[in-house]
């Protein structure tokens, strides 16, 4: 099951670099916010909170993925 493993290991990978992404979108979002912006920040919210509210299955998936490689 050494593809599993392979695919759970990117994707965890992939995990961290949308974690790094969702920071920095989020820091330029309250830097955005400081110039009067609202509206794009509502935006980014929006959209920031759409990555929130999936990242549980995404990493449930990932050890799911890991349970399945070690079997």
């Amino acid at each position: 099951m050494k593809e599993l493993r392979t695919v759970a290991e990117v994707l965890e990978r992939l995990s961290h670099n949308q974690d790094a992404l969702r920071a920095s979108v989020e820091e330029l979002a309250k830097w955005v916010g400081e110039r009067g912006s609202d509206a794009v920040v509502g935006n980014v919210n929006g959209a920031l909170a759409t990555m929130d509210d999936n990242i549980d299955a995404v990493r449930q998936g990932i050890a799911e993925l890991v349970a399945a490689s070690v079997r």
